[in-house]
């Protein structure tokens, strides 16, 4: 989550030194959502999803015609 509060900052010292609010919005929201993003997904990452089960008998050069 230090990217985000990197850019937040980035945002604010734009804004003091351009007083260009387009520019400085634009930076802060970006932060802000990345911010969400990390939230919502870093507790994600050791999550493993289902894997399928492995059938021994099943050979993908056979031919399965009835």
């Amino acid at each position: 989550m230090l990217l985000p509060a990197i850019i937040a900052a980035v945002g604010i010292i734009y804004w003091f030194v351009s007083y260009e609010e387009a520019g400085a919005v634009l930076l802060v929201v970006f932060a802000a959502a990345m911010a969400v993003m990390g939230w919502v997904l870093i507790p994600t990452f050791t999550h493993v999803g289902p894997t399928a089960p492995v059938d021994p008998d099943w050979d993908s050069r056979e031919s399965h015609q009835p």
